[in-house]
Formats: structure tokens, sequence, C-alpha cells
């Protein structure tokens, strides 16, 4: 069952979230306040797959929704919902763990766009895989594709289901320049509608977790005018 978790606190704005994923076959959960919807979430966690939260909302915001639900789930997709002014807040909302954001005013067809591709993450992440366990070793890390999990002198490094994808496209292309538009395709699909900075703030996200020095990095490095390299 393909469940979202709709956290938005003006009903009109709600209404018209439910009623197209539900035309487009999603079972959809609903809160008015953060509070309602980190309740309903940590009730039903294991049948929700993604969640869209709206960054201003009463008791408890979007960000510190995200926050809680990361402390206990890295794998549930997360898109947040902002108005255009609320520049800081979409870079703020990624670095705690958010997949991706959509800006209001949106469409139907934008919107669904950015459910369906976090879905499809999720639902792979899900999914059972027949073939042999398959690990991509460089240096000190490991990355197993099969449990789509990395570790770093074999302890564990806590990702989201979208730094999995990063990292497994910078590990099958070591000490290779990569273009932020490619990353941008690779892992947020050819119909993304967004901005090449999601790039930005998501390597940043991973130098922290990733690295000895996340201001002094050694293996996600940039290369000025194109993107990033993974250095091993």
């Amino acid at each position: 069952m393909k469940t979202v978790l709709v956290a938005e606190d003006e009903s009109a704005i709600r209404e018209f979230i439910v009623i197209n994923l539900k035309r487009s076959g999603y079972t959809v959960l609903e809160a008015a306040d953060g509070q309602e919807a980190l309740q309903i979430f940590q009730a039903s966690e294991d049948q929700i797959d993604v969640v869209l939260l709206d960054i201003m909302m009463p008791e408890m915001d979007g960000i510190e929704v995200c926050k809680e639900i990361r402390k206990t789930n890295s794998q549930v997709g997360i898109i947040i919902l902002t108005a255009k002014t609320e520049e800081m807040d979409k870079v703020t909302g990624l670095l705690v763990g958010a997949d991706d954001y959509v800006t209001k005013p949106f469409s139907p067809a934008e919107l669904m766009a950015r459910v369906d591709a976090i879905y499809r993450r999720v639902d792979m992440l899900h999914g059972t895989r027949k073939e042999e366990s398959e690990k991509i070793t460089l240096g000190e890390f490991e990355l197993n594709l099969r449990s789509r999990t990395l570790t770093k002198n074999g302890s564990p490094i806590d990702l989201t289901q979208v730094e999995f994808q990063i990292m497994e496209y910078f590990f099958s292309n070591p000490d290779t320049a990569l273009a932020r538009n490619d990353i941008l395709h690779h892992v947020w699909g050819e119909s993304y509608y967004g901005e090449e900075k999601i790039v930005d703030v998501n390597i940043r996200r991973l130098r922290m977790k990733v690295e000895d020095n996340p201001s002094a990095p050694k293996h996600l490095i940039t290369i000025w005018g194109i993107g990033y390299k993974w250095v091993q």
C-alpha cells in the first residue's frame, strides 16, 4: 500500500494535496499541526512511505517534526512544503534530513512528480533483491548495495535513501568529477523540477557524516565550476 502522511495546517491546501494524492493511487493520512503529524507517524511508521511537511505549522513546525522523524527513521521519504520567501527554511529542512522541497504555490503535476520520485526510492529500498550481496569498497568505506548501507572502518553511517543514492553514484564513479546537473538527474530524475542547490545542501550534509573534518574534506571534494568528486 502506498501511504503518504500530509501535515499542513491550511485546510484548503491540505485538501488540494490529499485529492491529488488519492487520484494517483496513494492512501493518505492527514495532520493539521506538527504535533499531530508526529503522533500519527509514530503510530503508523511501518505503513508510511512519504511524509509531506509544511514548514510553518502550529504546535511544532515542519523542521522540528523532520528532526524527530530522522532520529529514528532514515528510510521514510520526507518532502517539505515552503513559501518562496522561506529560502533559509529550505536549506535548513534539507540539512536536518528532508529529501526534497516543494515551493508554494505548486501545480498538481509538480507535486506528484516529487512524491512519485521519492516513493520509487523508498519502494526500491524496501524491495527484496535476489542477487548476492554486492559491495563497493573504497579505502575505509564500504557501500553495501543489497542492504543499502555504508560503513566507515566497520562502523555504520546512517544515511537517508537520497544520501545513499548520491553515495552510490560517487562510489560507482570514484575519482571522477561529477557535474551538479548529472547528480541531480541521476538521483532526483530527469523530470525533476527543482534547482541544483539541492545537490549542494545534500553534499554538505554528507560531509558532516563521512568526513573526519567536514570543513576540510578529504574524500568529497568540490570541483569548482563543475560539481564534486569522490577521492579515495
